[in-house]
C-alpha cells in the first residue's frame, strides 16, 4: 500500500485502554497512554513485580501468569491535546462504573492522581507497609545513573506545557486548606534533620551562593512590591505576625524575650 504525500497525517494524541481477564468481559482498570498499549502493558507488569501498592496492581499479582490479563484499546484520541485524552478517560470510566464493572481505579480518571485525597485508613495503611523498608540510596556525581545527561529543549517544552497549572490555585489537593486540616499541620522537623538540610545548603552548595540579582530583576521585584505594606524592622514584623495572632515561634528571638518578660513578671508577682 502507497501512502498520498500530499495527505495529511492524523495526528494521534494517545490511546484510552482497560484492562480485563481474557475469560471474562468485566473490565477492572481503565488508563490512557501516549505510547503503545502493549509498552503500558509492560510497564504496568514491571511495577507490579516490583511491589507497588495499589489495587491495580495487587489485582496484577494475583494472576497466574502475565497472559491472564489483556490490555484493549477502546478510544483513539486524535486531532486534540492532552486534555482531551484525560476527559476521554473521565467518560470510560464513568461509563464502565455505570454498567456495573468492578474498576480498580483509585480516581475518576484525567491526567493523573491530582486532586485525590487519601482516607486515614489508607495513611495508616501506606505507613505500615513503608515502615523499616530499606531505602535505596541513589549514588551522587559520576556515578548517577544520569550523570552527564541534559533533556533537549523540545521535551523541556513539552514538561512545561502539560505541568502548567497542574497544582495552582484550586487544583491543588491543600488549596483551602489552613491550621489542623492542612496535613503538614503540627510536623516539625528534628534536629538532625534541621542540622542536614543546613549543610546541604550552606556556601557553595547554596544554589544562590556568589549570584546578585541584575538591575532588571531588581526593578521587577521592586515594582511588584510597591504599595506594598512591609514591616520596618524584624520586631515590627514580630509584632504584627506573632505578637498580634498570638503565635509563638521558638526561632524568634522576640517571641523567646516576650516569653522570658512574662515569666519575670509572674516571679515578682509571686515574690
Amino acid at each position: 500500500m502507497t501512502m498520498d504525500p500530499g495527505r495529511a497525517v492524523t495526528p494521534i494524541v494517545g490511546v484510552v485502554y482497560a484492562a480485563r481477564l481474557y475469560e471474562t468481559g468485566e473490565y477492572r482498570y481503565v488508563g490512557i497512554t501516549s505510547n503503545t498499549v502493549e509498552f503500558r502493558r509492560r510497564q504496568h507488569l514491571k511495577a507490579a513485580r516490583r511491589g507497588r501498592k495499589t489495587p491495580f496492581y495487587d489485582w496484577l499479582r494475583k494472576m497466574a501468569s502475565d497472559e491472564d490479563v489483556y490490555f484493549q484499546p477502546i478510544e483513539l484520541v486524535v486531532n486534540g491535546s492532552l486534555e482531551d485524552l484525560g476527559e476521554a478517560e473521565r467518560r470510560w470510566i464513568a461509563k464502565l462504573r455505570r454498567k456495573g464493572h468492578r474498576l480498580l481505579n483509585l480516581t475518576e480518571g484525567g491526567l493523573g492522581p491530582r486532586g485525590y485525597v487519601w482516607t486515614e485508613e489508607q495513611r495508616r495503611a501506606a505507613g505500615d507497609r513503608a515502615r523499616g523498608r530499606k531505602k535505596v540510596n541513589v549514588p551522587t556525581g559520576p556515578d548517577h545513573p544520569s550523570w552527564g545527561r541534559t533533556h533537549s529543549d523540545e521535551l523541556k517544552a513539552h514538561w512545561s506545557r502539560t505541568r502548567k497549572g497542574m497544582n495552582a490555585g484550586a487544583d491543588n489537593p491543600n488549596f483551602g486548606k489552613f491550621g489542623s486540616e492542612h496535613p503538614s499541620f503540627g510536623h516539625r522537623m528534628t534536629d538532625e534533620a534541621r542540622q542536614r538540610l543546613s549543610e546541604m545548603r550552606r556556601g557553595e552548595n547554596n544554589p544562590n551562593y556568589g549570584k546578585s540579582a541584575s538591575a532588571e530583576t531588581r526593578a521587577k521585584m521592586s515594582a511588584v512590591r510597591k504599595g506594598r505594606p512591609q514591616p520596618s524592622s524584624r520586631r515590627s514584623a514580630h509584632t504584627r505576625h506573632h505578637t498580634n495572632k498570638g503565635v509563638f515561634k521558638d526561632t524568634c528571638r522576640h517571641c523567646i524575650d516576650d516569653m522570658r518578660a512574662i515569666h519575670s513578671e509572674k516571679n515578682k508577682e509571686e515574690e
